[in-house]
Parts: C-alpha cells; sequence; structure tokens
C-alpha cells in the first residue's frame, strides 16, 4: 500500500506538533510490511540531501516562502507531484489549512482513499487576519465534507465535527514515546540543573500566551529560572515583544527550537512545566512533560482540563495575577508537585500511545 503525506514542513521534526505526529505515525508505518510511505517536505525544514528517515520516502518540492503562501503553495505541489507520479492507495491530508487542495484528489484522483486528519482549529491563531482565518474556516470544511475518512486527535474536536459538519470521525490522539530518566549533562552549559527552572515549550505564537507567563514571573521572588523553549513562526514581532518584555532578565532564558536528547534533558530536569496557551487541539508538549514524569500547570481551556483528567495543576485562562498565584504556591510545595509526577507518567503513557495510533490509524486506511 502507498500511503502519502501533504500539510507537514517536513520529518524529523524541528518543531510543530503536526510534524511531529507524521514523523511517529509514518515511521511506523513504514517499518510494516507491504507500507510505502511518502513524506513531502520543505527545503527550509529538511535538508534536500536527505531522500530517506527510517524507511519514510522523503519528496521534497518547492514552496512560495511566505507566511501566507508557504503551506498552501506546497499543498498544491505535493498534491498534484502525488497523483502524477506516487499513484498512491491513500492521500493523507493533516490540518485545517492543506485540507483546501483535498477537493483535487476527489475529483480528478478517486481510486486513492483521501484522509483528512483534525489537528487544530487555527483560524483561532491570532497571527493570522481576516482573509487567512477564512482561508482555513474552508479547509476544514472542505476536509469534513469530503474526506472519505476523519480523524479528530481530540474528543473536543470529534465532537465540533459532528456538532458543526454532521458527520462522524474517528478519536486517535497522539501517542507519546516511552523514553528513559535522562539526567542534566548538556544543558547545564546554560546554568540549568535538576528542578532549577520552569519550563514551557511552545512556537513563539501569540495565542501560546507566552507574555502571560512572562509577566507572572517577573512578579515572583525565586531563584529558579524561567526557560522558554521554541522559535517563531512568521510571528518575529512577537518574539521581540517577548524579549523586550523579559527586559534583559538574565533568568529568563529564550533556547529557540530544541530537539534530540537536549530536548529531553529539558524535559526531565525542569521543576514544572507550564503551558500557558489560550487554544489548543491535542498539545504534545503537555503530554511529552507528562510522560517524562513532569507536574504541569495549565490553562483551564477545555482541552487541557479533559486530556490528562484532574492530575495536572490549572489556573484561570489569561489571568496573569492566577497563573502567578498558581506558581508561587507550587514554587512552595515541592512535595504536592513530586506526588504528581508518577500518576502523570502512568496514566499519559497507557492512553497515548503511538503503536495504538497508528494500528487505530491503518484501520482508516483500508
Amino acid at each position: 500500500m502507498k500511503i502519502v503525506m501533504i500539510g507537514q514542513k517536513g520529518i524529523p521534526t524541528l518543531f510543530g506538533g503536526v510534524e511531529r505526529h507524521v514523523e511517529e505515525v509514518s515511521c511506523r508505518l513504514a517499518k510494516k510490511k507491504n507500507y510505502q510511505v511518502y513524506v513531502y517536505t520543505r527545503d527550509y525544514y529538511t535538508p534536500k540531501k536527505n531522500k530517506k528517515y527510517k524507511k519514510v520516502n522523503l519528496i521534497h518540492l518547492p514552496t512560495i516562502k511566505t507566511k501566507h503562501l508557504d503551506a498552501i503553495s506546497h499543498v498544491f505541489f505535493a498534491t498534484c507531484h502525488a497523483m502524477l507520479k506516487i499513484k498512491p492507495d491513500v492521500i493523507h491530508f493533516h490540518g485545517v489549512g492543506p485540507a483546501i487542495c483535498l477537493w483535487i484528489p476527489k475529483i480528478f484522483y478517486p481510486q486513492a482513499k483521501v484522509i483528512f486528519t483534525f489537528h487544530c482549529r487555527d483560524y483561532f491563531h491570532k497571527k493570522w487576519g481576516r482573509f487567512a482565518q477564512l482561508s482555513l474556516k474552508i479547509g476544514e470544511m472542505i476536509g469534513c465534507y469530503f474526506a472519505d475518512e476523519i480523524i479528530s486527535v481530540s474528543p473536543e474536536l470529534k465532537e465540533y465535527v459532528m456538532n458543526n459538519y454532521n458527520k462522524k470521525s474517528i478519536y486517535i490522539p497522539h501517542g507519546v514515546s516511552q523514553n528513559k530518566y535522562i539526567s542534566a549533562k548538556s544543558i547545564k552549559k546554560w546554568g540549568l540543573d535538576k528542578d532549577n527552572y520552569i519550563l514551557s515549550v511552545s512556537r513563539l505564537i501569540r495565542h501560546k500566551g507566552i507574555h502571560y507567563l512572562i509577566e507572572a514571573y517577573k512578579d515572583i521572588r525565586t531563584d529558579k529560572k524561567l526557560v522558554i523553549v521554541g522559535p517563531s513562526f512568521y510571528t518575529e514581532n512577537y518574539e521581540k515583544e517577548l524579549k523586550k518584555l523579559a527586559d534583559n532578565n538574565p533568568n529568563i532564558i529564550f533556547l529557540g527550537a530544541q530537539k534530540g536528547k537536549i530536548l529531553q534533558e529539558l524535559f526531565n530536569n525542569a521543576y514544572i512545566f507550564v503551558n500557558p496557551s489560550e487554544q489548543e487541539g491535542l498539545p504534545f508538549t503537555v503530554l511529552e512533560a507528562a510522560a517524562f514524569s513532569q507536574s504541569i500547570l495549565l490553562s483551564d481551556i477545555e482541552i487541557h482540563k479533559k486530556i490528562l483528567k484532574d492530575l495536572p495543576f490549572f489556573f484561570q485562562n489569561k489571568n496573569v495575577k492566577d497563573l502567578k498565584k498558581n506558581l508561587e504556591f507550587l514554587l512552595k510545595n515541592p512535595k504536592l508537585t513530586q506526588e504528581r509526577n508518577n500518576k502523570l507518567k502512568k496514566y499519559t503513557r497507557f492512553y497515548y500511545n503511538w503503536n495504538k495510533t497508528v494500528e487505530k490509524t491503518i484501520l482508516k486506511y483500508i
């Protein structure tokens, strides 16, 4: 069976939840007998010299690298290339933006099964203007109305698809990696060690709420550092705003995009992980932090309250004072945070399993 993945920037993952999802699923699929997996990549994300990654075929195509044309141009080229060159059995679109091209194979290549994975309602993201938001909404509609199968990565999105489009979708969540503990070694170059920092991992986009976290942290008396991991993505002005807000505080550290062992070290050794996001699909970083046995403080948005039940700690969304209050409480009560750690780890690794994700996805391909 030939399967193509369209919508991601590439693999292996540098940043991005969709990219991580595609990497984990495609690599596991490619290991199976009689599965040929093709992942389309963008040259600025995946080096052009890379033709394969863990048995996955990488196909490099051009893109118009601007904020509004980057994704849609690459998805259009990938869709045409898949139909004309690969001739796959399954065309799998990831995200509401890429789904705007989903109608093309439905009309011009009907022999393929077309899958749409609904990762997030991206039009809520504050980096997009009205036209982009409309385009993303249209992509969502095309994906929900015309895909042969719809996969929702959260129960919230599954319910949304049924309520708004009267369409059934299957809930297939992300998984987490079963990593062992990694002690602090490489991260010591930044002055970081076990339990001496608060961690947040996120792209620097306004709806992720990092400005709330910086504001709250600045009003707290603590010797623990605040470590912010993640790059901007067509949001350089917001990144500048965050660094200005940090006001050259040596204890607020921006590390940009991190991956592999260093990222695992950062997750493993944080005192607490914070995700102050205003809106999410199914946040990878939250699941990863939980899988690494870390206490978690989350904004009280609906998806945060569902994915790990009552095991995380919560603060009122967009409320800097409440975020500060909860951070101070958790910094003063290390025993309480430690009690949650193992429970979070066990729960996450049981309910969010990549192998289960792949097996459920295969059933939609057949």
